[in-house]
């Protein structure tokens, strides 16, 4: 069977100037088919002349097409009116698809009119018959005869949506200065034998084209999760913040808990909520010195405080455990600020890195998952500095429906929980848990006493699934993430 391009070279040459839109037809070939076949003549010189060319045709709609099947509204509405008249209401029940345009419509031709004249109003007709013009129209439309119809009415029908109007792009095809009835291959590679023998001469090649793109080379791509980060990073820079180190991902109980004034029998170190390391087991990186300050805080209380009143375990304190929060970080910082020489000075910190909670996995929880987190100290500082650090980094987030609620954590008094309002899953989510720091964690630590301390942990996930869009968390990270989102997501932009 021929190829497709030399069959239109063919009919050229017998036939002359012709239409792709007609060669379909004669073809009984696609259209597309056929400007596919004219590009890949093309591509082989100048075989062809072709002229863009538009052709306009009339269709029907779907309204056009009932009325092909059932008569137009007016003509319905003029049928459904008895001899003896009916009332408005009843017509409109009666009238076919659309009786409202049917009735303005056969009120404007004459064909019907409103009888007041015996009490309740009445419909009633104005003619003995009527002709379906538009009826006749849209059958000749459909029988291609469009050119009956005059181009004012078919405008018309434009206007009620009884017709539209489609325009085909096509090419005329004439013989060109280089016509042949044959494709001849073009070369894509001069070779060193077509130089050494010549016969580069009688070759044709394909032309280079300089506007080609090349493969896109194969490159990472910014996850929207660590996009999001990095603006978070920036907005704690400008807002004065210094970065803290966290890059120890196994912690010892002593600095995620016991400094932080979590009770050994606290719940969150069971092992249904935490991640236990069984190698190494167990740590003794922590200073001698502290290790009693907090065991005293523990068992005796500190500043006025009763304490725990029970045996504090260093067992218990050694056992490893992947970090589930990053404030064990926050502890370290205060005791190495305290010590440091010069004595205490305020501080601005901030870290986001991962942590670990045995978490069941839902749409808003992981068991991986990263952590905001910031700490300020200094004389005199409220929790009203607190919420108003929050209402500053959320608005450069873009994000203004904030909510505080009162909570209870063991190393923070008072306590408040941050959400944010999700208007995907059309509720509020909590990104994160803060408060002032205890006395019966701060002075163990060597903080002077008057210096208050405020905290927060943020999620990062959740803030980005707002950004992004997402409903559930497991789109954003995880094994079932869709690369392609990773790939095409725009650089997540915040409202500074």
């Amino acid at each position: 069977m021929q190829d497709i391009s030399e069959r239109i070279l063919k009919y050229i040459a017998d036939h002359g100037e012709v239409d792709t839109l007609d060669l379909a037809a004669v073809f009984g070939e696609d259209h597309q088919k056929i400007v596919g076949g004219v590009k890949s003549i093309e591509a082989t010189g100048e075989l062809i002349h072709s002229v863009p060319s538009t052709r306009k045709a009339w269709k029907l709609t779907a309204e056009g097409r009932e009325i092909l099947e059932h008569g137009s509204h007016e003509a319905n509405v003029f049928k459904a009116v008895p001899l003896g008249g009916i009332p408005q209401s009843e017509l409109m029940k009666y009238g076919g698809k659309n009786p409202k345009a049917g009735f303005s419509k056969a009120m404007s031709n004459g064909w019907i009119y409103i009888d007041k004249s015996g009490g309740a109003p009445l419909v009633r007709r104005k003619v003995d018959t009527i002709e379906d013009e538009v009826g006749a129209h849209v059958k000749a439309i459909a029988g291609g005869n469009e050119s009956s119809v005059p181009d004012a009415v078919k405008n018309e029908y434009k206007k009620r949506k009884i017709l539209e109007e489609s325009v085909t792009k096509s090419f005329v095809l004439s013989k060109g200065p280089e016509f042949a009835t044959t494709l001849k291959k073009l070369e894509t590679d001069l070779t060193v034998e077509m130089l050494a023998s010549g016969l580069w001469k009688d070759l044709k090649f394909k032309a280079y084209n300089f506007d080609a793109l090349g493969a896109p080379p194969g490159r990472g791509q910014l996850h929207p999760l660590m996009k999001v980060r990095t603006e978070f990073r920036q907005i704690f820079l400008e807002m004065g913040f210094s970065e803290m180190p966290t890059n120890n991902y196994v912690e010892s109980g002593f600095w995620n808990f016991d400094a932080l004034y979590v009770p050994q029998q606290h719940p969150a170190r069971d092992q249904q909520d935490t991640f236990f390391v069984s190698h190494p087991k167990m740590s003794d990186k922590f200073p001698l010195p502290l290790v009693e300050a907090v065991r005293d805080s523990h068992e005796r209380g500190i500043d006025g405080s009763i304490g725990y009143r029970y045996d504090w375990k260093l067992d218990e304190a050694r056992k490893n455990v992947l970090r589930t929060h990053t404030t064990g970080v926050s502890a370290r910082m205060l005791y190495k600020i305290s010590h440091q020489p010069g004595g205490f000075k305020p501080i601005k910190y901030f870290s986001i890195d991962k942590v670990f909670r045995n978490e069941t996995l839902d749409a808003t929880h992981l068991a991986e998952f990263h952590q905001v987190e910031g700490v300020v100290a200094d004389y005199g500082i409220t929790l009203g500095d607190l919420i108003g650090t929050f209402n500053a980094f959320f608005n450069k987030l873009g994000i203004t429906e904030l909510e505080y609620k009162p909570t209870f954590n063991p190393y923070t008094e008072p306590s408040m929980e941050i959400f944010c309002f999700h208007p995907g899953l059309q509720r509020w989510i909590e990104v994160g848990n803060s408060g002032v720091f205890r006395p019966e964690l701060i002075l163990p630590l060597g903080v002077p006493k008057g210096v208050n301390v405020i905290a927060w942990g943020l999620s990062l996930e959740r803030p980005t699934m707002i950004k992004y869009g997402l409903n559930n968390i497991r789109d954003l990270i995880g094994p079932k993430v869709d690369l392609k989102m990773v790939q095409d997501n725009p650089i997540c932009r915040m409202n500074c």
